[in-house]
C-alpha cells in the first residue's frame, strides 16, 4: 500500500499560483487509507484554499472531486469533464497517479498536493511499471508529472546524462530516457523555462538512506 502526506499549505499555494480555476482531485484508495488524500481531506484543503485566497485578495476557483483510484484510466475517465475545465489539477494521489493523470490528459497542468513516502506490499498478477520511488520529497510539479528519481537510471535532477541515444536510456536501450520526456511534457505545456531553474542536492535523508521511515499523526492517535 502506498503511503502519503499532504504537502505543506504554502507550497501547494505556491504551486498553484500562476492559475485560476484549479480541480482538486482525491484518490479514495492508499490515500485515503493513510488520510492524506481521500475525500475529507480535498474538502478540508479546498476550505482552507478558499479562505487563504479569500484573505489575499484572489478569486481563485476551487472545484473538488474524488475518484476510486487515480492510477487507473476508468476511474479518472470517469471525471475527465471537470479536468478539462481546469486550468490546473492539484492531485492528492500518490506520485504514481500524478504521473497517470499527466499521461491520460498531456495538455493539462497535473501538480502533486501531496508528497509519497513510502509504499507498503502488495502483490498482483502480470506487469508491474515503476513510475515513483517514494523519495518523500515529490518534485513531479517542477518536472511536467514525470519522475526523474524513478524513471532515470542515474537518478538526475538536471538533465540528461548525455548518454541517451533517439530518446532511450543508456543504459537500457528499452527504456525511455526520462529527461526526454520531461523536456517533451514541458515543451508541450508551454513550460520549458523551468528546465533553466538549476535543482539542489537531493535529499536522500527523506528517502531510504535515511532508514526506516515512519508518518506520526498526533491528531489521530488514541
Amino acid at each position: 500500500m502506498i503511503k502519503a502526506q499532504q504537502k505543506p499549505i504554502a507550497e501547494i499555494k505556491a504551486l498553484i499560483a500562476p492559475y485560476h480555476r484549479i480541480l482538486i482531485l482525491g484518490c479514495g484508495t492508499c490515500v485515503t487509507i493513510s488520510f492524506a488524500g481521500g475525500e475529507k481531506e480535498v474538502g478540508l484543503l479546498a476550505s482552507s484554499l478558499r479562505i487563504a485566497s479569500a484573505m489575499e485578495g484572489q478569486d481563485k476557483i476551487f472545484a473538488e472531486a474524488t475518484v476510486q483510484r487515480q492510477c487507473e484510466w476508468e476511474f479518472i475517465d470517469a471525471v475527465a469533464e471537470q479536468i478539462q475545465q481546469a486550468d490546473a489539477v492539484l492531485s492528492l494521489a500518490c506520485g504514481i497517479g500524478v504521473q497517470a493523470l499527466a499521461e491520460r490528459y498531456p495538455d493539462k497542468v497535473v501538480l502533486p498536493g501531496v508528497n509519497t513516502t513510502f509504499l507498503g506490499m502488495a502483490v498482483e498478477h502480470g506487469v508491474l511499471v515503476e513510475r515513483c520511488r517514494a523519495c518523500g520529497d515529490c518534485i513531479l510539479g517542477l518536472t511536467g508529472g514525470v519522475c526523474p528519481i524513478a524513471r532515470c537510471a542515474k537518478n538526475l535532477l538536471n538533465g540528461p546524462c548525455g548518454g541517451s541515444q533517439n530518446g532511450k536510456c543508456e543504459v537500457n536501450p528499452e527504456l525511455d530516457c526520462a529527461w526526454q520526456l520531461i523536456y517533451d511534457r514541458l515543451a508541450r505545456l508551454g513550460q520549458l523555462d523551468r528546465l533553466a531553474a538549476l535543482m539542489p542536492y537531493k535529499d536522500w535523508s527523506k528517502d531510504y538512506d535515511g532508514g526506516p521511515r515512519k508518518i506520526v499523526r498526533e491528531d489521530l492517535r488514541l
